[in-house]
């Protein structure tokens, strides 16, 4: 995977290319004596390296260096879910080969299909550069397909793709709600204290609406994960990406995080400065307009959606603490999650504000 015209030098981080052609010989996958590799940037996740070997260019991920809170970056649970969608309406790469052993590079990876496209991405994003969507038709057509996509994962038959036992269908949000604040409790105590986010973690345990029937979850459903072709008439979705927290549990948790991320013309100042994924208006649908679009589509009533956009943004301030917390450990060096000081305590405000607001 890839943007055109975007592709990126990373970090100083290499992968043992001595290990990579052994696995890629073992598996006969190809000749590996010309194996190179590329660092890509592509945010704060799971590492993405361009492999170039034999004539052909594969993409490998990995996790990131530096200690992990538990169950975070899983690249075999990407491999596994990536798999099981290879033919169905929902755009993925085509994957190749899985390594869950870490001898081979020092960790699990796993080689998928590189692919060239367009992701539109905020100004909050160092690499961001002008979006390809910039007419009202454009906008509108990201917009629905957005919802369409997400409706069209959700309505994948997880037993009938073989993810049986890919998670345990019920009782997804009280589990997740505890996952999250234990992963809340293990991050604070290197970093600092953050009052606000108990009396939020309060609420979410006092206001659990009654969960839907489970469907496959992505986990970081949002619009920078979306890789567009931008030709023709209107943009459409290639590929959707980065499924690591992916897992079977209520669906309005993925509508959740994507309203999270999209802005909104209404939106204060504070709001739009902690999570965006694009510009607002001009064609884009508001946040309301696409849970209304997703409820007419989805056939789900939107009772109790507060609890899922409040529970988003509790869960992306303890992601943002947590890289907050490595790069205070000095694991990390990424100037962007220096920022996180005071970014997370933004995101707090603005879900406890949103706490109140729903009473």
């Amino acid at each position: 995977m890839v943007e055109d015209g975007n592709e990126k030098t990373g970090p100083s981080v290499t992968i043992d290319a001595d290990g990579l052609r052994r696995f890629l010989r073992e598996r006969k996958l190809g000749e590996a004596a010309d194996l190179r590799v590329e660092n890509i940037s592509f945010g704060h996740s799971n590492e993405v390296h361009l492999v170039h070997f034999d004539g052909k260019a594969w993409v490998l991920r990995r996790p990131p260096r530096g200690p992990l809170l538990p169950t975070a970056h899983d690249v075999m649970r990407e491999f596994r879910v990536i798999g099981a969608l290879q033919n169905t309406p929902v755009p993925v790469p085509r994957v190749f080969a899985g390594c869950d052993d870490s001898s081979y590079i020092g960790a699990p990876f796993f080689l998928m299909e590189y692919l060239r496209g367009k992701v539109i991405r905020s100004g909050l994003v160092a690499t961001s550069e002008p979006s390809f969507a910039v007419t009202p038709n454009q906008r509108r057509a990201v917009s629905e397909h957005m919802v369409d996509l997400l409706v069209a994962l959700q309505a994948v038959d997880w037993r009938a793709v073989g993810l049986e036992g890919f998670g345990r269908p019920d009782g997804y949000i009280e589990r997740q709600v505890r996952r999250w604040s234990d992963q809340l409790e293990r991050t604070i105590p290197k970093t600092r204290p953050l009052p606000v986010m108990a009396k939020i973690q309060r609420w979410l345990s006092t206001h659990m609406p009654q969960g839907h029937p489970a469907t496959i979850v992505h986990g970081d459903y949002k619009l920078d994960n979306v890789m567009w072709d931008p030709n023709g008439d209107a943009p459409r979705p290639i590929a959707l990406f980065d499924w690591e927290m992916s897992t079977l549990g209520d669906p309005l948790a993925d509508l959740g995080w994507m309203v999270t991320y999209w802005s909104d013309p209404a939106d204060d100042e504070k709001r739009r400065a902690v999570v965006s994924s694009m510009e607002a208006g001009g064609g884009y649908y508001n946040r309301e307009e696409m849970i209304d679009l997703y409820e007419r589509k989805s056939g789900r009533t939107m009772r109790g959606f507060a609890f899922y956009e409040i529970f988003s943004l509790f869960k992306l301030a303890i992601i943002a603490e947590g890289s907050y917390a490595r790069y205070l450990s000095g694991q990390a060096d990424d100037p962007v999650f220096a920022t996180y000081d005071l970014r997370t305590p933004a995101m707090a405000d603005v879900a406890w504000s949103l706490c109140e607001k729903a009473g």
